[in-house]
Protein backbone atom coordinates (compact mmCIF):
# COMPACT_ATOMS: atom_id res chain seq x y z
CA UNK A 1 0.00 0.00 0.00
CA UNK A 2 1.45 3.33 -0.91
CA UNK A 3 0.93 6.07 1.16
CA UNK A 4 1.71 9.66 0.52
CA UNK A 5 2.13 12.44 3.04
CA UNK A 6 2.29 15.92 2.83
CA UNK A 7 3.68 18.61 5.41
CA UNK A 8 4.51 21.91 5.66
CA UNK A 9 1.77 24.30 5.08
CA UNK A 10 0.51 26.92 6.69
CA UNK A 11 0.03 30.75 6.95
CA UNK A 12 1.99 32.95 5.67
CA UNK A 13 2.06 36.57 3.82
CA UNK A 14 2.20 37.40 0.34
CA UNK A 15 5.87 37.63 -0.34
CA UNK A 16 6.95 34.96 2.09
CA UNK A 17 7.78 31.23 1.60
CA UNK A 18 6.82 28.05 2.45
CA UNK A 19 8.75 24.45 1.80
CA UNK A 20 6.57 21.45 1.29
CA UNK A 21 7.30 18.31 1.89
CA UNK A 22 5.58 14.59 0.76
CA UNK A 23 7.03 11.22 2.22
CA UNK A 24 6.65 8.44 0.34
CA UNK A 25 5.74 4.82 1.66
CA UNK A 26 5.14 1.46 0.81
CA UNK A 27 6.80 1.42 -2.48
CA UNK A 28 10.03 1.98 -4.12
CA UNK A 29 9.91 5.85 -4.30
CA UNK A 30 12.34 6.23 -7.16
CA UNK A 31 9.90 4.30 -8.95
CA UNK A 32 7.52 7.01 -9.20
CA UNK A 33 7.31 10.05 -11.07
CA UNK A 34 5.73 12.72 -8.86
CA UNK A 35 3.75 15.49 -8.66
CA UNK A 36 2.01 18.58 -7.06
CA UNK A 37 -1.47 19.82 -7.64
CA UNK A 38 -3.56 22.19 -5.65
CA UNK A 39 -7.24 22.85 -5.61
CA UNK A 40 -8.61 26.28 -4.43
CA UNK A 41 -11.95 27.05 -2.87
CA UNK A 42 -14.21 26.82 -5.48
CA UNK A 43 -11.91 25.64 -8.05
CA UNK A 44 -11.09 22.53 -9.22
CA UNK A 45 -7.62 20.92 -9.04
CA UNK A 46 -4.87 22.17 -10.76
CA UNK A 47 -1.36 20.92 -11.68
CA UNK A 48 1.51 23.14 -10.10
CA UNK A 49 4.39 20.92 -10.87
CA UNK A 50 5.88 17.68 -11.65
CA UNK A 51 9.43 15.96 -11.42
CA UNK A 52 10.76 13.05 -12.94
CA UNK A 53 11.89 10.02 -11.62
CA UNK A 54 15.71 10.91 -10.81
CA UNK A 55 14.90 14.85 -10.54
CA UNK A 56 16.95 15.87 -13.96
CA UNK A 57 13.20 16.89 -15.50
CA UNK A 58 11.06 19.57 -13.85
CA UNK A 59 7.53 20.71 -15.19
CA UNK A 60 5.54 24.04 -13.59
CA UNK A 61 2.64 25.73 -14.26
CA UNK A 62 3.15 28.92 -16.17
CA UNK A 63 1.35 30.52 -12.79
CA UNK A 64 3.84 28.98 -10.65
CA UNK A 65 7.39 29.01 -12.77
CA UNK A 66 10.10 31.21 -11.55
CA UNK A 67 8.49 30.86 -8.34
CA UNK A 68 8.24 27.21 -7.07
CA UNK A 69 10.94 24.67 -6.84
CA UNK A 70 9.99 20.61 -7.31
CA UNK A 71 13.09 18.40 -5.84
CA UNK A 72 13.55 15.13 -4.45
CA UNK A 73 15.42 12.82 -2.30
CA UNK A 74 15.13 9.62 -3.71
CA UNK A 75 17.61 8.14 -0.49
CA UNK A 76 14.36 9.93 1.70
CA UNK A 77 11.36 9.13 -0.49
CA UNK A 78 10.57 12.66 0.05
CA UNK A 79 9.83 15.27 -2.54
CA UNK A 80 9.85 18.83 -2.02
CA UNK A 81 7.59 21.87 -2.97
CA UNK A 82 9.85 25.20 -2.50
CA UNK A 83 7.21 28.07 -2.68
CA UNK A 84 9.01 31.48 -2.91
CA UNK A 85 7.29 34.88 -3.57
CA UNK A 86 3.99 33.66 -2.11
CA UNK A 87 0.76 35.29 -3.49
CA UNK A 88 -2.73 35.23 -2.07
CA UNK A 89 -3.91 33.40 -5.38
CA UNK A 90 -1.64 30.60 -4.51
CA UNK A 91 -3.88 29.80 -1.54
CA UNK A 92 -5.10 25.91 -1.42
CA UNK A 93 -4.83 22.62 -0.66
CA UNK A 94 -1.23 20.85 -2.35
CA UNK A 95 -1.83 17.40 -3.04
CA UNK A 96 1.03 15.32 -3.17
CA UNK A 97 1.22 12.84 -6.26
CA UNK A 98 2.90 9.83 -8.00
CA UNK A 99 2.31 7.94 -11.26
CA UNK A 100 4.80 5.16 -12.64
CA UNK A 101 4.60 6.00 -15.97
CA UNK A 102 4.87 9.38 -17.52
CA UNK A 103 4.32 11.66 -20.61
CA UNK A 104 4.83 15.13 -20.77
CA UNK A 105 1.25 15.59 -22.73
CA UNK A 106 -0.23 13.61 -19.71
CA UNK A 107 1.51 15.57 -16.66
CA UNK A 108 -1.34 17.81 -15.84
CA UNK A 109 -4.01 15.05 -15.68
CA UNK A 110 -4.80 14.01 -12.05
CA UNK A 111 -6.24 11.30 -13.72
CA UNK A 112 -2.93 9.63 -14.72
CA UNK A 113 -1.93 9.62 -11.37
CA UNK A 114 -1.97 6.66 -9.12
CA UNK A 115 -1.48 8.20 -5.60
CA UNK A 116 -2.19 10.76 -3.73
CA UNK A 117 -2.04 12.11 -0.63
CA UNK A 118 -4.31 13.98 2.18
CA UNK A 119 -3.62 17.83 0.70
CA UNK A 120 -2.00 20.14 3.15
CA UNK A 121 -3.96 23.78 3.16
CA UNK A 122 -1.60 27.01 2.16
CA UNK A 123 -2.97 30.25 2.77
CA UNK A 124 -1.40 33.55 1.55
CA UNK A 125 -2.78 36.92 2.97
CA UNK A 126 -1.96 40.26 1.80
Amino acid sequence: QVQLVESGGGLAQAGDSLRLSCVVSGGTFSNYYMGWFRQAPGKEREFVSAISWSGTNTFYADSVKGRFTISRDNAENTVYLQMNSLKTEDTAVYYCSARRTFTRPTMGREERYDYWGQGTQVTVSS
